[in-house]
């Protein structure tokens, strides 16, 4: 299956690491810490130049992390993957 972060941006859910809330997230040390290393090697795409409000993490196996930046809300990430619907 594939989930649709905004602007014709799609990932293969198998691929995704997890969906945050920014808000919430980059409130800690740690979090500020990952994104801004993550800035700084080149894994950051941005989704859309709207206000963000989430990002994905997603690896594919052998390969480099990507995080993606979303002007979508964590939760509707969260339906679009149908984890809640997967067993």
């Amino acid at each position: 299956m594939y989930i649709h972060l905004g602007q014709g941006t799609v990932v293969k859910t198998s691929e995704l690491v997890g969906i945050f809330d920014l808000d919430s997230t980059t409130v800690s040390k740690h979090t500020r810490k990952f994104l801004n290393k993550a800035e700084k090697t080149g894994e950051v795409i941005t989704v859309s130049y709207e206000l963000p409000k989430s990002f994905a993490v997603c690896q594919k196996k052998g390969e480099k992390q990507k995080v993606y930046i979303s002007q979508l809300a964590s939760s509707t990430l969260f339906k679009r993957s149908n984890f809640l619907g997967e067993k």
